[in-house]
């Protein structure tokens, strides 16, 4: 991939939306989901919380990759270069798991509701994040391989020497890394995918046919739900893709850079499921906005409260009600 100013300007405005946005909705969730978390958790309460401090991780790596973009090569020490890769790539299939795993406890909350609720325990959540944050960085760090692989190549570049992060492979690299693309398309992405639809699909057929239930709950969580869904379809669905083009073309497609953009508006739109997905946050959202709305236009409200010209005309009008009852 061959760095242009149009691409650097186009990846610094999406990873600078992405970054503005997401962290502070992230930072609320995290405050939210801790303190449920410590209080009266719930396996809801588990997932959510580890997937808002795999967000947050990947929020804080973000910088890395827009200042590679801003100089249009890579300029900090090497180090960081399989590390944020590492992380990046990580904590966006992680995302994935964590999604995947929120759309079956809500599928089994409704089609199972009683037997479900006997057998709920947090800590099943606790043992399956840990897995989903396992089996994702064990994948991805062929980040790792790749970029310290093929040492005794004499036509082999140092790392330190380099000036580009994960982006040059030599075919001996390509040999290993696209089965892997390939089995991360099928492991990391697809399988989820597709479980993820099965329990949103059945999820939202079965409240269409409940009608004991409010309307108002009933559109929040068909609403959580079709989010869930065009977050794969849009942040994820492109990239993967790549990997499959990849394979079977045998190459690293150019244009994967403008695929994984689209991966990143996943850790701003995480924090708008979670709104449909708890009530503590959407409590959380409603109070911080009540606050900010107050503390923005009470000012406002107080200048005019004690403009002199307000003041006058109260004056007059006060002196006009006084006149009318004296005749």
């Amino acid at each position: 991939m061959a760095w242009t100013v149009d691409l650097s300007n186009l990846v610094l405005a999406v990873y600078g939306f992405t970054l503005i946005t997401g962290l502070p909705a992230n930072i609320l969730a995290l405050y939210t989901f801790f303190q449920k978390v410590r209080q009266r958790s719930t396996p809801m309460d588990v997932l959510l919380l580890s997937l808002t401090i795999s967000d947050l991780i990947f929020l804080f790596f973000l910088p890395f990759r827009m200042v590679e973009a801003a100089n249009m090569k890579w300029t900090m020490p090497y180090f960081l270069c399989p590390l944020s890769g590492f992380i990046f790539y990580s904590t966006i299939y992680n995302s994935t798991f964590h999604l995947t795993a929120i759309s079956v406890e809500r599928y089994l909350g409704v089609a199972f509701p009683i037997k479900y609720k006997l057998k709920r325990n947090p800590r099943n959540a606790m043992i399956a994040s840990v897995i989903f944050w396992v089996v994702s960085m064990a994948h991805c760090s062929i980040v790792y391989i790749m970029q310290y692989h093929d040492h005794s190549n004499p036509n082999f570049t140092d790392p330190s020497k380099r000036n580009t992060c994960y982006e040059e492979f030599s075919v001996e690299q390509l040999k290993i890394l696209l089965p892997v693309r390939m089995e991360l398309f099928a492991v990391l992405f697809c399988a989820p995918f597709l479980i993820c639809c099965f329990c949103y699909i059945r999820f939202i057929h079965i409240l269409s046919n409940l009608p004991s239930i409010n309307a108002k709950r009933r559109y929040r969580a068909i609403g959580m739900a079709l989010g869930t869904l065009l977050v794969f379809i849009i942040c994820f669905m492109p990239y993967n893709i790549s990997h499959v083009v990849g394979y079977v073309d045998n190459y690293s497609p150019p244009w994967r850079v403008h695929a994984l953009l689209t991966s990143t508006f996943n850790a701003c739109l995480d924090p708008f499921i979670f709104y449909f997905s708890s009530s503590a946050l959407r409590g959380t959202f409603k109070n911080v906005w009540q606050e900010l709305t107050k503390r923005t236009f009470m000012p406002c409200c107080r200048s005019i409260l004690y403009c002199p010209l307000l003041n006058c005309t109260r004056a007059e009008e006060k002196t006009q009600s006084t006149t009318d009852s004296s005749l």
